[in-house]
């Protein structure tokens, strides 16, 4: 007598654990039977219901949210991918934070360790006041430094946009053993990438720190209407950006003494103009692989900042998008696409 049907494995094999009884009617014998094939089925649910609770356990793209002590403060970070693949480190610019990578890290943690922090006074992380912390890019990339090191990275890539090029530069100067590529998204190394047709004002702020100009400076770069603009300006259609960017700049921005502290970094900004040779000598001595991800259309920086690096890494690769300054925002699948491309091969070297 037939007890129970085959069983397909998991495997998609065929696997018998049917039992026959004897017809001379050993209920023993039968009962022991019907008990293993009973085993049976329940090992077999059960190891299917344990791959199913791994596979829910261990989604490989899911975003984590982590916040690290780094000199007393309150470091706030995104990370996703599996932790034993190779890291980029996301760095963002200005006003804005982490929350700019938001589509880009789910799209990369499938084959990379992604991990994207807010520096002091952005973000989420702690935004201590001028009086409290001194606001200079050294000092940025001083706690940048010292993050990585809680996080035992002893390798990565670098993505960089605005703000972030003169972070991550200064990291890759001080270890340029760390760094296995830079992907540079209108990020500024170059004098010829800051056009008196924007930077008019800072420059005249520079020169002249008075209140009437830091007014000025602080209206053009921080208004509502200038933080939609970085957005939206040079965008084919501005109906796919997404506002919660700049409404949750607008709200950071209105925590007491933030303003200040954005423009405490766009004063020091001037220094990272001395910088620039430095960092064009150590892009012509170390020759690191770089991929440039331009948006083509930022008034901020504008592609004239993009070019010049060619001159001192022959081999980079240039993609100049139809977007604007914040190129993620209508571009981040591209982007992923081609940072995938470039890094792969990279990693095959």
């Amino acid at each position: 007598m037939q007890i129970m049907p085959a069983i397909k494995s998991s495997t998609g094999e065929l696997h018998s654990n049917a039992s026959t009884c004897p017809e001379s009617g050993n209920h023993v014998a039968a009962g022991t039977a019907f008990r293993a094939c009973i085993l049976a089925v329940f090992c077999f649910l059960s190891s299917v219901g344990e791959l199913q609770a791994q596979a829910i356990a261990q989604p490989i793209n899911v975003v984590r949210y982590h916040t690290v002590k780094v000199d007393g403060l309150d470091i706030f970070y995104r990370e996703a991918g599996p932790t034993n693949a190779p890291v980029i480190l996301l760095l963002h610019g200005f006003p804005a934070s982490s929350f700019m990578f938001r589509d880009l890290i789910p799209s990369l943690a499938g084959k990379y360790h992604v991990i994207a922090p807010d520096y002091p006074g952005f973000g989420y992380s702690s935004a201590p006041t001028t009086n409290e912390f001194e606001y200079t890019f050294d000092h940025l990339a001083s706690v940048t430094e010292k993050f990585t090191g809680k996080l035992g990275l002893t390798r990565y890539a670098i993505y960089m946009q605005d703000f972030g090029g003169p972070v991550g530069f200064r990291l890759a100067s001080l270890h340029p053993e760390r760094v296995s590529a830079f992907i540079v998204q209108n990020a500024n190394a170059y004098a010829e990438g800051l056009p008196d047709s924007f930077w008019s004002l800072a420059k005249t702020f520079w020169k002249d720190p008075s209140p009437a100009a830091f007014v000025k400076l602080e209206g053009a770069a921080m208004s509502d209407a200038a933080l939609e603009w970085n957005y939206t300006n040079g965008v084919a259609d501005p109906n796919r950006i997404n506002p919660d960017s700049w409404v949750l700049q607008r709200a950071l921005l209105e925590r007491k003494g933030n303003k200040d502290v954005m423009m405490a970094l766009l004063y020091d900004y001037r220094k990272n103009l001395d910088q620039y040779p430095k960092w064009q000598a150590y892009f012509r001595e170390y020759q690191p692989p770089m991929l440039i991800v331009w948006g083509k259309n930022d008034a901020i920086f504008p592609p004239s900042g993009a070019h010049p690096y060619l001159r001192d890494l022959p081999k980079a690769e240039l993609h100049l998008l139809d977007s604007g300054h914040f190129a993620l925002e209508d571009k981040h699948d591209l982007i992923a696409a081609l940072m995938d491309e470039f890094l792969t091969r990279q990693l095959a070297k």
